[in-house]
């Protein structure tokens, strides 16, 4: 990390990031894998998010939901993902600090987004599912534009408390960052000053953004749960399954991976577990969303068919 010092202070210009592996061998393959990941993590959020916006048929809360979660898992993909492709090709992989603050900034508000997206979208199936009846009231548009802007402006916020204060952090050691991104806790890793109020503010963030959106998530699933064992229609039980559990799906990788990295302190987290973990979230889970929605849902499935078919008569 290269810095400038005068007295006390440090004044840092670059930081090296040590990347996924340090093994020359895996570099070549590690990058072919990713890109893989990144083109289709990309194919498939944009493409979420153009069949929802072409099918008049999904244009309902629940569907808009999903296209702003494929948005979201676009941007964070896009915000970690081409710099980690860099790492695999480069000898030393530099980010400056500016950099390095302004990708944990938008990292971070992604992430944060998505958390609450997730709960968002738990409670819209909770009132299709137990409130049927009064859904297009509860659900209006004027209901869903004020969900996803709160979820939007919270992120923004609680992204702009967090690395505000990691500019009160001197970083004057010469480690390297052991991880492929610049995130919360490996920063603090490398950090020369005292950084307790950071990891208190961490945990309660991460506590915030973690532990809430899950207790939502799963307050409205016993709901739906309970609700579902009350239809006595057979098709009408696996039709109400089969639009939760792709939903499930999703949260569990998610909120399983990024709860083992933020709920708990720095001092006894691995990095180098945290690199995996960090994996699962920022490249996997973005990924992984568009498929199983598209392949465990039949509305989506129905109105891809529906354009591929308009596109073969034209």
């Amino acid at each position: 990390m290269e810095k400038i010092a005068a007295g006390n202070n440090c004044t840092v210009t670059v930081f090296f990031l040590a990347g996924l592996s340090v093994k020359p061998e895996l570099q070549l393959p590690l990058f072919f894998l990713f890109i893989g990941i990144y083109l289709i993590t990309v194919a498939g959020n944009l493409g979420m998010i153009t069949l929802i916006g072409l099918s008049s048929n999904l244009h309902t809360p629940m569907y808009f939901f999903l296209s702003s979660l494929s948005f979201i898992d676009f941007c964070q993909s896009t915000v970690v993902m081409p710099k980690m492709l860099v790492s695999f090709l480069t000898e030393k992989n530099l980010i400056s600090y500016p950099g390095c603050m302004a990708q944990l900034y938008f990292f971070t508000t992604f992430g944060i987004a998505e958390c609450h997206t997730l709960a968002v979208m738990a409670y819209d199936r909770y009132v299709a599912i137990c409130n049927p009846l009064l859904y297009n009231v509860t659900m209006s548009y004027q209901m869903y534009c004020s969900l996803i802007s709160g979820v939007y402006v919270f992120a923004v916020f609680c992204a702009s408390v967090n690395t505000g204060f990691m500019f009160r952090i001197q970083f004057c050691k010469l480690d390297v960052i052991n991880h492929f991104f610049c995130d919360l806790l490996p920063l603090l890793k490398v950090a020369s000053s005292n950084i307790y109020i950071n990891e208190i503010l961490i945990l309660f963030l991460g506590t915030v953004n973690i532990f809430f959106p899950m207790l939502t998530i799963i307050t409205s699933y016993i709901s739906i749960i309970t609700s579902i064992f009350h239809i006595h229609s057979k098709e009408g039980r696996s039709k109400a399954f089969s639009t939760c559990s792709s939903h499930i799906s999703a949260v569990a990788i998610f909120y399983g991976s990024a709860a083992f990295m933020y709920l708990q302190p720095s001092s006894v987290s691995s990095m180098d577990q945290g690199k995996v973990s960090s994996v699962f979230y920022t490249t996997v889970v973005p990924m992984l969303n568009p498929l199983i929605y598209s392949l465990r849902n039949k509305d989506v499935s129905v109105a891809l068919k529906k354009i591929l078919e308009r596109k073969k008569l034209i």
